[in-house]
């Protein structure tokens, strides 16, 4: 299949390209934020340019797009609401018109924070109540996509994983701080569902494979409060727990407003897989396997510019890790 990424230089984008570059010719959209890699083809594109999306679509031919791209930290949606509406709803309803005209199939990744999280265990079916600007544009751009394309998947996700610059997750932001004897909060509050980014990109590509359309949670099938997680990670990698700090999300003096309890229910998405998706302990185990490996040091080598004419690679001439640790 050729695959079109929007949003390659990402936590997901990233990760997502490379695990489906190992079956799939898959062409990535960067803007900003350089990404030098063989696994796939890396395009730049500014997403909101007149035109572009149509130059895109031509360009790559795609059979499946999965659009990643987001203004996706909530403080930057609060302070500029309008690149917010842009990104979040405006692009995918646009992108997603232009899908269906030219017959791909469309996966669209939104969020768990569409929910206001006063009860928690929501299904697809529950109505959202987004309390912040970057949920109340992600469910816009949900309700756009489902009307321009009814056979597009929309995923509300929660992941976590290694990214190129390191600080794109809640995991790293606690392995990097505790690792340098940091100490930090952990919210005992704020209760989400967090999936290893690796494995939600295994479940997007079976998803699309599978020919399922409308909306899933694709959320890991466990929830942990923020708090929990951090211990569980400290523990794995043999770091200091009592360095994170239990508080209540309300004593973090954040601007914009937080859903404080985001379990979903993955009944839906188990049912079509013939299977649940896999838990927390599952997915810090290979988080901690993936950093042994040498993953997260190569994700963030992937983002920096070559010197003297040359690809930066591991530091011992092996540039390509997806080749070497396939």
């Amino acid at each position: 299949m050729r695959i079109l990424i929007t949003g390659a230089s990402g936590l997901l984008g990233l990760n997502l390209a490379l695990e489906a570059a190992k079956d799939h010719t898959v062409f990535g959209t960067i803007n900003k934020h350089a990404i030098r890699t063989d696994a796939f083809t890396v395009l730049q594109a500014d997403l909101l340019a007149e035109g572009a999306l149509e130059r895109l679509l031509e360009q790559t031919q795609p059979d499946w797009v999965i659009h990643c791209a987001a203004l996706a930290n909530l403080e930057d949606c609060e302070a500029q609401p309008a690149l917010a509406a842009q990104l979040n709803s405006e692009l995918p309803a646009r992108l997603a018109e232009l899908v269906t005209r030219g017959g791909a199939r469309l996966l669209h990744v939104s969020t768990d924070a569409v929910f206001d999280g006063e009860k928690g265990d929501y299904r697809e079916t529950d109505a959202p109540n987004p309390l912040s600007v970057y949920a109340r544009t992600k469910l816009e751009g949900e309700l756009a996509v489902a009307a321009a394309c009814p056979q597009a998947i929309i995923a509300r996700v929660n992941l976590f994983g290694w990214s190129s610059s390191g600080r794109r997750s809640l995991a790293e932001f606690f392995y990097y701080n505790l690792l340098e004897g940091r100490r930090v909060m952990g919210f005992t509050d704020v209760y989400f569902c967090p999936l290893l980014v690796n494995d939600l990109a295994a479940l997007f590509l079976r998803m699309l494979a599978l020919g399922l359309s409308g909306l899933y949670h694709v959320v890991s099938r466990d929830c942990i409060s923020k708090y929990e997680f951090g211990v569980s990670l400290a523990r794995r990698f043999d770091l200091d727990p009592n360095l994170i700090t239990p508080v209540s999300v309300s004593q973090a003096g954040l601007t914009a407003a937080r859903s404080p309890n985001l379990t979903l229910r993955v009944d839906k998405l188990s049912q079509a897989l013939g299977a649940p998706p896999p838990g927390l302990t599952e997915g810090i185990e290979r988080f901690y396997q993936l950093h042994q490996q040498g993953y997260a040091r190569w994700l963030r080598q992937l983002s920096q510019l070559p010197q003297d004419g040359e690809y930066g690679g591991d530091g011992h001439g092996d540039t390509n890790w997806q080749t070497s640790h396939r």
